[in-house]
C-alpha cells in the first residue's frame, strides 16, 4: 500500500483551522499530528506532499449532478468520464447524481441503467439518488428496496414538468409516507409545473421568446408557493424534506421558517445562484442567454435574490451547496431553443468550479474557512448517509483531500476549464485561491495542472440513511 505524508499545512474541517501533519495509508487516513509528530516514519512513506502555506480540507461532496441526462431530445454533454475528471480538477472527489425513472417506467430499470454509465468510467467516488417521475405501488416498494438492499436512500420527485416526471400532491405524499417509514430522505424541484406551463404558453402566443422569458414565466411566485406546498405535506407524513436548487429569497424565506419551528426541513442552493442573474446573464442580447437557461431559472440582482441566498448559508437555513451540474453545448444543444425559449435545454455546468466559487466567498468575506468545508464537503456527507467516510479528515476516513493554494489565482474560462462544454456560464470571473493538489482515496488525482488519475478508479457508494437530521 501506498504511504504518503502531507506536512505543514493548515487543516480545515467544519469546526475550524489547526496546523497538522496528515499520514495516509493506502486509501484511507491514518493519523493526524502536530507539525513533525510523524518526522520518524517520513523516509518510509512513498511521497511527502510540502503543504507549508496551503490548506488541507476534505475533498468536496457534490450531492447534485446530473451526467449523461437526457433531456429535452438530447443528453448533458459531459459523460461519466469527462464529468467525474472535471470535477476532479476542482476538488470534488465525490459526486451523488441521479438515476432516473419516468411514468411508466421500472424503477429498478433506471436504477440498473445509470449503473451501467457508471460503471468503470468515473474518476472518482459516485453514489446514486433515485428520481421517481411515476409514483405508484409498485415505485413504493422499489423504494424500500433501493433503500434497504441497494444504498440509495434518497428520492427526488418534481412539482414541475408535467408529462414528464410531474407528481401531482396525493403521489409526492404517498411517496414521503413511504420514506417517512423506511427513513429516507426526499429531494424536492420545488416549483408549480402546471401553473408554470400557462405562463409559457401565453408568453409565446405573444411573442416573447427571448431566452429571458425562461426566468419570467417561472416568477418566484412559483417557486415560494410550492416550497411552501412541499412543506406542508412533509409535515403531514412527518418526512425529512431537502429542497434542491433554491433560486429565490421568498424560498428561503419559507425554509427558515420551517426550520425556525424545528421541521426537518432543509435546502441548498448553487454558484449559478449565487453569483449570476437575470439582468446581467440571462437578458443578454439574441440568444446568448441561452447559456444561462436553468431551472430554477436566475433570479434579478436588483430584487436581492443572491444577497438573500449568502446570508441564508451564513444562518443555515440553506445547508449545502451543490451544483446541479447538468451542461449543454451551445451548438447543436442549446440552439434547440432558437426562436423558443422553452425549447432551450436546462442547465449550467458547474462541476469544475464549486469548490473555488464558494471559496471566493470566504475571499469576500460572505463566509468563513470553516463555513466553506462545512458547506462542500461535510454537511453534503452527513446529509446524504456518506459521512464519515467523506467528508471530514480524521482517522479512517477516506484519502480524499484537497490541498489548496489560497495564494493562487483562477481565471475561469473555456478555453481552461475541463467539462465537455463549448463555452463557460462563468466566462472571465477570477477567483483568488487555486486547487494544487487533490487526492482520491490516497491516490494524487491531480497536480501541477493535469490529472493523474485514472478512469474507472471511482468506486460507488452505497449510502446510508442521513445523518443529519434534527
Amino acid at each position: 500500500m501506498t504511504r504518503i505524508l502531507i506536512t505543514g499545512g493548515d487543516v480545515i474541517s467544519a469546526t475550524g483551522s489547526q496546523r497538522n501533519d496528515l499520514l495516509i495509508d493506502g486509501e484511507e487516513i491514518a493519523a493526524l499530528g502536530a507539525p513533525g509528530f510523524f518526522d520518524d516514519v517520513k523516509s518510509t512513506c512513498d511521497r511527502v506532499l510540502d503543504a507549508r502555506g496551503k490548506y488541507v480540507l476534505p475533498g468536496g461532496v457534490d450531492v447534485h449532478t446530473h451526467m449523461e441526462l437526457p433531456f429535452g431530445g438530447t443528453a448533458a454533454s459531459d459523460t461519466f468520464e469527462t464529468g467525474t475528471i472535471a470535477a476532479a480538477f476542482g476538488g470534488t472527489t465525490s459526486i451523488v447524481d441521479f438515476a432516473v425513472q419516468r411514468t411508466g417506467e421500472d424503477v429498478h430499470d433506471g436504477l440498473a441503467a445509470w449503473h451501467l454509465k457508471a460503471d468503470g468510467n468515473c474518476a472518482i467516488d459516485y453514489g446514486f439518488h433515485q428520481i421517481i417521475g411515476g409514483v405508484d405501488d409498485a415505485a413504493l416498494k422499489a423504494m424500500a428496496d433501493l433503500t434497504n438492499n441497494e444504498g440509495v436512500t434518497s428520492f427526488k420527485l418534481f412539482m414541475a414538468y408535467p408529462g414528464v416526471f410531474y407528481s401531482d400532491d396525493g403521489q409526492i405524499l404517498r411517496a414521503m409516507q413511504t420514506a417517512a417509514d423506511l427513513g429516507a430522505t426526499i429531494m424536492m424541484h420545488a416549483e408549480n409545473g402546471p401553473a408554470i406551463d400557462v405562463l409559457v404558453a401565453q408568453a409565446l402566443e405573444r411573442g416573447e421568446t427571448d431566452p429571458r422569458y425562461h426566468s419570467l414565466t417561472r416568477p418566484v411566485e412559483m417557486e415560494e408557493e410550492a416550497t411552501h406546498r412541499a412543506i406542508m405535506l412533509a409535515k403531514v407524513a412527518n418526512c425529512p424534506l431537502y429542497i434542491v436548487h433554491v433560486s429565490a429569497r421568498e424560498a428561503v424565506e419559507t425554509i427558515a421558517r420551517a426550520r425556525g419551528m424545528g421541521a426537518n426541513v432543509f435546502a441548498e442552493t448553487c454558484p449559478q445562484y449565487l453569483y449570476l442573474s437575470l439582468e446581467e446573464h440571462l437578458s443578454r442580447p439574441g440568444f446568448e442567454g441561452a447559456a444561462y437557461v436553468c431551472s430554477t431559472p436566475l433570479r434579478s440582482r436588483a430584487e436581492g435574490h443572491q444577497d438573500s441566498l449568502w446570508q441564508a448559508l451564513r444562518t443555515n437555513d440553506l445547508s449545502v451547496v451543490s451544483t446541479d451540474h447538468c451542461p449543454f453545448c451551445m451548438k447543436d444543444q442549446k440552439e434547440l431553443g432558437l426562436g423558443n425559449f422553452s425549447k432551450i435545454p436546462n442547465g449550467i455546468g458547474s462541476v469544475e468550479h464549486r469548490m473555488d466559487l464558494l471559496y471566493q466567498g470566504v475571499v469576500t468575506g460572505e463566509i468563513g474557512l470553516a463555513r466553506w468545508v462545512e458547506l462542500a464537503s461535510t454537511t453534503p456527507a452527513r446529509m446524504f448517509g456518506l459521512y464519515p467516510k467523506k467528508g471530514v479528515i480524521a482517522a479512517g476516513s477516506d484519502a480524499d483531500i484537497v490541498i489548496y493554494d489560497p495564494k493562487g489565482t483562477t481565471d475561469i474560462s473555456v478555453k481552461t476549464h475541463h467539462m465537455n462544454m463549448d463555452h463557460s456560464a462563468y466566462e472571465g470571473i477570477h477567483v483568488d485561491g487555486r486547487v494544487e493538489t487533490v487526492l482520491s482515496r490516497g491516490r494524487v488525482v491531480i497536480e501541477n495542472k493535469t490529472f493523474t488519475g485514472a478512469v474507472g478508479h471511482g468506486k460507488f457508494l452505497p449510502r446510508g440513511l442521513s445523518q443529519y437530521l434534527l
